[in-house]
């Protein structure tokens, strides 16, 4: 079991304030992201869990056991805690070939010489580096120094996993196929994973769930899926989506059971009971509706009386979609189509929406 809980956890350098009453459960065997922009807070947290820093406030448990009760400055060492850091620079020992850098740990620890070798091998051939035991780090690839860095980590089985923008110096092409080997490694090992990007593709593809942080504060911590698609407000909405989401200002009126949206892009009725976890006013009061670009359906015109036009001002082909910039009225729409489309600026399209589909 390696279930981790952050309790009110502030942290502070010097008059800065970077993690500001932190709430967090990572879940046992769960892959949790730490997601945001730089200065926002998500290393702080992964160290904060790895006992490198220590908070001034605020208590930490794994398994149910306290690690951390700053008000009593009570602090378990990080080699007490069950768990591995593999940071964004490699940090390998440059003198050590691959297979005494693995080994480094379970030497410390005066692990029986037969069975490291067996558990580094291991750990080599599930990292699928075993052919590079004998190679110095200076002969190997970034790809797979970060690799041999991963296998170090695992190498101890430790209960849980922090990974520190591992993927950071990677190419792209090498990122997308690390981001695989990460998830079949922990279908396979079942470790607790804690890991800090600011990459949000990293984010959504690898994530069992995904905490956002925005300036020291968590916004908000779901599922891809339910991250995606129901943002707790504009700043979740903003970061997440490449291309991001189309913010368009709108006005509402709730009578009844009915919220009624009036906007550039149309007119859409709503069910209250969809809302009410929100302060309902009769309105009319300012929203915004939130469109993802690959929402917008586009058509050719028809002449019909209630058709949403708008005008290409600029198209972006690159081979597997392409992106359309819209103009509707005052208000401009990012449109993403699978494929290669054959639209020209200035030309007049027709734009359908699905009610369901939008957040306000």
């Amino acid at each position: 079991m390696s279930r981790i809980e952050l309790k009110q956890v502030d942290k502070y350098y010097g008059k800065n304030h970077v993690l500001k009453n932190l709430d967090l459960t990572i879940e046992d065997g769960e892959f949790m992201t730490l997601l945001g922009p730089s200065g926002c807070g998500k290393t702080t947290t992964l160290r904060v869990i790895s006992g490198l820093e220590n908070p001034q406030h605020g208590v930490i448990l794994m398994d149910g056991k306290t690690i951390v009760n700053a008000d009593e400055l009570f602090f378990t060492a990080p080699s007490k805690r069950g768990l591995n850091l593999v940071f964004q620079s490699y940090a390998l020992w440059p003198h050590m070939t691959v297979f005494n850098n693995v080994a480094f740990g379970l030497t410390i620890q005066k692990v029986q010489k037969a069975q490291i070798r067996e558990r580094v091998m291991a750990a080599l051939e599930r990292m699928q580096i075993a052919e590079f035991a004998d190679r110095y780090p200076s002969e190997l690839s970034g790809g797979q120094q970060q690799r041999v860095a991963i296998a170090r980590a695992i190498v101890s089985e430790p209960k849980v996993l922090l990974l520190d923008e591992p993927l950071s110096n990677l190419d792209a092409k090498l990122r997308v196929d690390m981001r695989s080997e990460l998830k079949r490694l922990h279908r396979e090992m079942g470790t607790t994973v804690v890991y800090v990007t600011h990459d949000q593709t990293e984010a959504l593809t690898m994530s069992s769930r995904i905490a956002v942080f925005f300036h020291g504060v968590l916004s908000q911590c779901d599922t891809p899926i339910a991250l995606y698609s129901n943002p707790a407000n504009l700043k979740v909405a903003d970061f997440i989506g490449n291309p991001r989401i189309n913010f368009i200002p709108a006005e509402a009126t709730v009578q009844g059971d009915t919220m009624t949206v009036a906007s550039a892009i149309g007119t859409f009725r709503f069910d209250r009971a969809d809302f009410t976890d929100q302060p309902m006013k009769e309105g009319p009061f300012a929203c915004v509706l939130g469109v993802r670009p690959e929402q917008v359906t586009v058509q050719a015109l028809s002449g019909a009386q209630d058709e949403i036009v708008g005008t290409v001002d600029t198209v972006q082909p690159s081979g597997s979609e392409t992106l359309v910039q819209v103009n509707v009225g005052e208000v401009s729409l990012m449109v993403k189509l699978l494929g290669l489309k054959n639209l020209a600026a200035g030309q007049k399209i027709a734009l359908q929406f699905t009610p369901a589909q939008i957040t306000v």
